[in-house]
């Protein structure tokens, strides 16, 4: 079986709503294949003055362009109002029924120099009859504990939606491809063009090759379909054939310590949960 997943992302500079929905339509018209669009962080909202509720005008007006368009679509990250008053740097998701499908408030803002507040919270969402996806932002990827997660409750794409202007792209790169080989799991790390970002988007497959990638910081849009399936046979199989990282715990090991944490490494519940990865 396979679970091809055709998919565009989207390498841009900040655009304004008006502009996003032209660049989509005409994105939409040109490859009516692809069943999910992705944007870079902060694609339609630059400035901490444009935070609206989760729920304001621009969150009907972006499920109302997913439905009339039937795309999966996650249009980057938005300044949040919380109803706690403080404001959240939030990637949404909208499925082709016009629905918020996923909001997740980036727990790692880059400090000092973000001044977002942290979220707290893990988040997926089933792309209907094709698997699951996680989302991450930008300086999350610098932490294992976040695809870590995600790939835990059963993501098999991870989408970590980028504004990286600085020198530490090239990391970024690493990253990319270093989370998606210790989880074997599908990275997308989708950057802004210039002037807002450096470009140099990318996919990475589960044993850590490079599928498509933007040389350089020109706009682009990047396509490809990945069969999520890989993600079941990474795991079966062993990355290169060898390695088998989901699969490291024989029954009955006791729980590993971990001080760092103040908590402990369960073998019992090591695995990644299993979700839209059973549908074929």
């Amino acid at each position: 079986m396979s679970r091809p997943l055709p998919l565009a992302l989207v390498q841009a500079p900040t655009r304004t709503f008006d502009e996003f929905a032209d660049d989509l339509r005409r994105l939409a018209a040109e490859r009516p294949q692809v069943r999910l669009v992705v944007h870079p962080e902060l694609h339609l909202c630059a400035r901490l003055d444009a935070a609206e509720p989760l729920d304001g005008p621009r969150d009907k007006a972006l499920a109302e362009l997913a439905g009339d368009l039937g795309l999966w679509l996650v249009p980057g990250s938005v300044y949040e109002r919380g109803d706690d008053g403080r404001i959240y740097n939030t990637a949404v998701a909208y499925s082709p029924e016009g629905r918020r499908v996923a909001s997740y408030r980036k727990i790692f803002p880059w400090r000092p120099y973000e001044k977002t507040a942290s979220g707290n919270e893990f988040v997926v969402f089933d792309v209907d009859g094709i698997g699951r996806v996680g989302l991450s932002i930008c300086y999350d990827a610098w932490f294992p504990e976040t695809t870590r997660h995600l790939a835990w409750m059963g993501a098999e794409l991870v989408l970590n939606l980028v504004q990286t202007p600085t020198a530490d792209r090239t990391q970024e790169l690493v990253l990319a491809r270093a989370n998606a080989i210790v989880n074997q799991v599908f990275v997308a790390s989708l950057n802004a063009a210039a002037p807002h970002g450096l470009g140099r988007s990318l996919l990475v497959d589960p044993e850590g090759r490079v599928r498509v990638e933007a040389a350089g910081v020109e706009t682009t849009v990047l396509t490809d379909v990945p069969d999520l399936d890989e993600v079941a046979n990474v795991r079966r199989f062993g990355t290169a054939g060898l390695n088998r990282m989901w699969n490291q715990f024989e029954p009955g090991e006791p729980p590993l310590p971990l001080p760092l944490y103040a908590g402990e490494l369960d073998p019992a519940r090591w695995s990644p949960t299993t979700g839209a990865s059973d549908v074929h």
